[in-house]
């Protein structure tokens, strides 16, 4: 099996990683103003979009195919989105994912600058979602 490899992916090759998201029925997009990170073995098996937002970055549009969950994709992809970050990273999320974002080094219930806490309470009106963050070691 080939090599799975991270990586930032290329603007010109932006519209790949909405048609991954299509291809899994996801609602999920990528961002334009935001670094679009990806895992590939040859296609596309894993996406996030790390977005950079006042005090920070936001870290929205994970995703991994079916095909290859439970595998450490996930961990690895974010592990190499946010190893350059010098600010603190927020993601909101379901609350039955807080353990697998905890293993990875994000605390439950962060101080969230007032756009992104107006945002999350946006978000939680419609489904239940929690907010969690990231600080980079000093």
């Amino acid at each position: 099996m080939p090599e799975i490899h991270y990586t930032l992916l290329d603007e010109p090759l932006w519209p790949l990683m909405n048609k991954f998201y299509r291809a899994h029925q996801s609602s999920m997009k990528a961002v334009r103003d935001a670094q679009l990170w990806v895992a590939r073995q040859d296609d596309i098996v894993a996406a996030l979009c790390l977005r950079q937002v006042a005090g920070g970055h936001w870290l929205t549009g994970l995703f991994v195919d079916p095909a290859y969950r439970a595998q450490g994709i996930a961990a690895r992809l974010i592990a190499e989105a946010v190893k350059a970050v010098q600010a603190p990273v927020w993601l909101f999320c379901h609350p039955d994912l807080r353990e697998f974002y905890e293993r990875r080094g994000f605390s439950f219930d962060p101080a969230l600058p007032y756009a992104m806490a107006e945002r999350l309470s946006r978000y939680a009106r419609s489904k239940p979602m929690i907010a969690m963050g990231l600080v980079p070691p000093s």
